[in-house]
């Protein structure tokens, strides 16, 4: 998938990095190629014990699905770093999940970053750094 949108796009030397969303990857991979996910967040302490930069603007990733196929291309728009509860209402519709609230968000994320932090042996804390990445899809256009 990259290499057909990079030739049509006329994109060289430009890297890329090819991931699926860590719950629900076919879900979240179709939401994002439909358009209505439009932004993800993940835990910081995730990043810095893996010693994996942030993701930064300008930045291509090729979305996958659960089966690791190339599903669309994104290109990053925007990367910040809130606390969980400061993680506002915009941020959980941009997401594109459940009923788009920032109480389901909420709701699901602390459940799912409490997991990823006891795998890492750490707990979740309200005040745990999010980082918010907000995305367009680029390819299939």
């Amino acid at each position: 998938m990259w290499a057909e949108f990079a030739a049509r796009k006329n994109i060289e030397d430009t890297d890329y990095e090819a991931w699926a969303f860590g719950d629900h990857a076919d879900l979240l991979a179709r939401l994002t190629l439909e358009g209505v996910k439009t932004a993800t967040s993940s835990a910081l302490p995730a990043y810095e014990r893996e010693g994996e930069p942030l993701p930064e603007a300008g930045e291509y990733s090729v979305i996958l699905d659960g089966r690791d196929e190339a599903v669309c291309v994104i290109l990053t728009e925007r990367v910040t770093v809130v606390p969980f509860r400061e993680i506002g209402a915009e941020h959980a519709r941009r997401e594109g999940e459940g009923d788009l609230s920032l109480a389901w968000w909420r709701r699901v994320h602390e459940a799912f970053f409490t997991r990823e932090l006891a795998r890492m042996g750490q707990a979740f804390t309200p005040d745990m750094p999010v980082v918010c990445e907000e995305f367009r899809r680029v390819w299939p256009e």
